[in-house]
């Protein structure tokens, strides 16, 4: 059911039954290590590119996550993925992998939640049994694509952040037990004038921002409705910017229950400049590490808000600045989720 201007609310309450997360060697030595299913030592998982690397850990999640949810392959209606290397291929080839019918989907860093939105809205109105949705990133191809490859040791601004290395996912079903799809609000495009490639958390904040503000709005209640609040990796310039912004917008939100996925997942120390991002960061961080404090009991009422910068290296080269967008997805878990 459609709630305000760009709401959907779920009756069926869709059910996240599995997730997995897998990462590399610098998320094994990062805060959430014990949250991942599987963890590599290095950056190339056997293969002779970074970008087969990549492929190699969406396929590697997607398994984990049927294996917990007891599902073969044959038993999933719908993959529906994406990541940020050009056309998708690494999410693509795993797809050829599994061998599942795909949609392949493409919001930068705010992949994992659109993806999960469309999962959630498929399954609650009988459209499948079990779509199996994620995102994924890899440091070393995405720096080479839309930077530099890091063997050229280029130097960073205090504003740049760190692409996660991995892959997070999870199964989606009409019924069973896990915690609930409540509600999804899709974003729109925000471009606020920034052109700094280096800066992705302060281009993105206001998209954070105007979806959270949708949100909220459309569902009617207040921010404290929610146990945690996280976005996708706006790190702490973002984050900053987007606290200051809610508060103009006379948004009142607890700074201890407003938490970004590109400060929780690496250690301090950890040499990320503002923080992670890359569209692995919010898919591990949510579902290896936020769904299992859901299970705990940690948590019942958390608002995912994915965010994404939707510029390629073309855009930049011709000098457009950054348009960024954020989805937003409630998931709840105990009472009455």
């Amino acid at each position: 059911m459609l709630k305000g201007h760009r709401t959907w609310v779920f009756a069926n309450k869709p059910a996240i039954i599995a997730t997995a997360a897998v990462g590399g060697p610098f998320e094994a030595n990062g805060r959430l290590a014990e949250d991942f299913d599987l963890l590599h030592e290095d950056l190339w998982l056997g293969e002779e590119s970074y970008e087969k690397a990549h492929r190699v850990l969406m396929e590697e999640a997607a398994f984990q996550a049927m294996e917990k949810a007891g599902l073969e392959k044959e038993n999933v209606q719908f993959l529906i993925a994406g990541d940020l290397i050009n056309q998708m291929t690494p999410t693509s080839f795993a797809a050829r992998t599994l061998g599942m019918p795909y949609l392949g989907v493409f919001g930068a860093c705010s992949t994992s939640m659109e993806g999960l939105a469309l999962s959630a809205f498929i399954t609650n109105y009988g459209g499948a049994d079990y779509i199996l949705t994620g995102a994924s990133s890899h440091n070393a191809a995405v720096e080479k694509q839309f930077r530099y490859p890091t063997e050229y040791g280029g130097q960073k601004p205090p504003t740049a952040q760190w692409t996660v290395t991995g892959a997070g996912v999870a199964i989606v079903s009409p019924k069973g037990d896990g915690p609930r799809v409540t509600a999804a609000t899709i974003g729109r495009v925000v471009d606020m004038g920034l052109a700094d490639p280096f800066n992705m958390g302060g281009a993105m904040a206001p998209a954070a921002v105007d979806t959270i503000e949708a949100h909220l709005r459309d569902m009617q209640i207040d921010a404290s409705y929610y146990d945690l609040i996280v976005t996708g990796d706006l790190g702490r310039i973002g984050r900053q910017v987007s606290l200051d912004l809610l508060r103009q917008h006379g948004i009142d939100i607890d700074e201890e229950r407003y938490q970004d996925c590109g400060l929780l997942i690496y250690r301090d120390g950890q040499p990320v400049l503002s923080g992670a991002s890359g569209a692995a960061c919010s898919a591990v961080v949510i579902y290896g590490h936020l769904l299992r404090r859901m299970r705990r009991g940690e948590l019942k009422r958390i608002l995912a808000v994915a965010t994404g910068a939707l510029l390629s290296p073309l855009s930049f080269q011709q000098n457009e600045t950054i348009p960024c967008i954020a989805h937003a997805v409630a998931i709840e878990y105990g009472g009455e989720a």
